[in-house]
């Protein structure tokens, strides 16, 4: 893949996390925040039903972004999802096989890792983006540091306790982009805080952006 389709794949290079959503939730939700300006959409694995919320969100926004699924770790999870219509998976740890797998289905994968080595396993099994987690704990610094050796062509986003206050650091560092998690969304929030955090990332980031 080339650095073009590489940095157009999200148009707003933030994955919105919704953690904890129920399918009755999902489509409020996932509507306010791509309304917001999110075009990339992530639902954890640990979420109740979560494929009944991303075949919903799927049939509902596909067309206008990107449906996958979070906190991937089983081959079988993976065809599940291929079935559903997501379109990519984001994994917690570096898992070659199950990259190898995903890529295999058709889906894009956005595979964690935390040092150098992982991350080169996670492109060779077929990775298109690597998120370092937990963000927060191993700093900006831990990002530049990682770029002065990984692929230009690899995107790296960061996750795990990102804010729009703490955006620009990781992004200056080399970051691409950030996956938003609790700070953008905690099970049961009102929509209204939703829509309230959403604008509140895609103003930060485009403010970055000049």
């Amino acid at each position: 893949m080339t650095s073009d389709s590489t940095a157009s794949l999200f148009a707003l290079p933030l994955i919105a996390i919704l953690r904890g959503i129920t399918p009755e939730e999902a489509l409020d939700h996932v509507g306010a925040l791509i309304d917001a300006g999110f075009d990339a959409i992530e639902i954890p694995l640990n979420s109740p039903r979560w494929a009944e919320s991303i075949a919903l969100a799927q049939q509902a926004y596909g067309e206008r972004a990107w449906i996958g699924a979070g906190t991937v770790l089983r081959n079988d999870d993976v065809d599940t999802l291929a079935e559903i219509g997501a379109r990519f998976i984001v994994t917690p740890n570096t898992r070659p096989s199950l990259i190898r797998h995903a890529v295999s289905r058709g889906l894009t994968v956005v595979a964690g890792f935390a040092t150098a080595s992982e991350a080169f396993d996670a492109i060779d099994a077929g990775a298109t983006i690597l998120k370092l987690f937990p963000a927060a704990t191993y700093g900006a610094a831990h990002v530049r540091a990682l770029r002065s050796v990984l692929p230009k062509h690899i995107p790296v986003y960061v996750v795990g306790g990102v804010s729009p206050q703490t955006l620009a650091g990781f992004l200056a560092q080399g970051a691409a982009g950030a996956g938003i998690g609790g700070e953008l969304y905690k099970p049961a929030q009102s929509l209204e805080t939703t829509q309230t955090h959403a604008r509140a990332f895609v103003q930060a980031y485009q403010e970055l952006q000049g």
